[in-house]
């Protein structure tokens, strides 16, 4: 925000008080915390334009959010629906090295943390895990809105109408379609009946000390039957332990000396940073960032979002010392 901004002290003060639950929200509509930042800088920046028109009608939360939801809903209305490779085709039938990629714009992204702030941090953690994010790209934009809306941050039918230009009885309509999808795809998707499940910390270390030994028996021991792994923003993923071997050893060299370093994903769920040797040797750099999924205390799904973009935005470092 600029220098300008301080010309109006209050609007920037009412402004950053909003601005938490603006990217929560901007990150549930988009799937993506850079396009969420986007939408909040650019949230901003037509609420400083239009500020001498705010006629106080509604509450400047209200006008705000309005605000932000045409932004998203115009975003959304060019693009395509973000998925997760592992939804987007089936698993690999030969294990080589991934080549195809996909733009960013394609797939569900990690969040850091929107606020330090215990209550920005309370609201309805469930729905941030990538699992829902991700259920949540199948409504259409304008039910997504309502539903979150009303079902995440528990707003009135009368302030959603108001906030999307609708009437109370069209919120009412589009929050029942809504819901009625979200529990159809909650039925259908494995990975939402296990976001109860508590992270197993000895399985976290396990996994990091076998994968920085690059232990590859140790690594695929830790996989459920079923386990797989997937590597946005390349479309192939593999599934089931004799492939997952057989990926691992093809990707040694790529991983041996590999570095983690803890970090916190939607919502505050643990996760992992790889750091890897870099061409010269000298240090290590960015690669991934591992969300481990569990099962009957082993690993069901790993994603490692393979985007070093994210590194900086999670205020990771840019290199490690070897």
């Amino acid at each position: 925000m600029n220098e300008t901004a301080l010309q109006h002290p209050l609007e920037l003060q009412l402004f950053d008080s909003l601005k938490p639950e603006l990217t929560s929200f901007c990150y549930r509509m988009l799937g993506s915390i850079d396009d969420a930042d986007d939408a909040v800088q650019e949230t901003f920046i037509r609420v400083w334009h239009s500020w001498n028109s705010f006629r106080q009608e509604s509450s400047y939360k209200t006008w705000v959010c309005r605000i932000a939801s045409n932004i998203c809903l115009d975003k959304l209305r060019q693009a395509k629906r973000r998925t997760r490779p592992v939804d987007f085709s089936a698993s690999a039938t030969s294990i080589i090295a991934p080549s195809e990629t996909f733009p960013d714009s394609s797939w569900i992204w990690p969040a850091p943390a929107f606020s330090e702030n215990p209550e920005d941090i309370l609201i309805r953690k469930d729905t941030l895990q990538l699992c829902f994010i991700t259920l949540l790209q199948i409504l259409p934009p304008r039910q997504r809105a309502v539903f979150l809306l009303k079902d995440v941050f528990e707003w009135s039918s009368k302030q959603i109408a108001e906030s999307l230009g609708m009437t109370p009885a069209a919120v009412n309509s589009a929050l029942q379609r809504a819901r009625e999808t979200m529990d159809r795809a909650k039925l259908r998707s494995e990975e939402y009946s296990l976001m109860d499940v508590q992270p197993d910390q000895e399985l976290l270390s396990r996994y990091v000390e076998a994968f920085e030994r690059f232990d590859i028996h140790a690594l695929v021991a830790l996989f459920h039957e079923e386990g797989h792994m997937s590597m946005p923003p390349f479309s192939m993923w593999v599934h089931g332990k004799d492939d997952l071997f057989k990926f691992f050893s093809l990707a040694r060299s790529h991983c041996v000396g590999s570095r983690f370093l803890p970090t916190k994903v939607n919502g505050g769920y643990p996760a992992f940073a790889q750091y890897m040797p870099s061409n010269d040797k000298t240090c290590l750099i960015p690669w991934g960032i591992h969300v481990i999924v569990m099962k009957d205390k082993k690993i069901f799904h790993i994603q490692n979002f393979v985007n070093t973009k994210l590194f900086s935005r999670f205020g990771l470092p840019e290199q490690l010392d070897r």
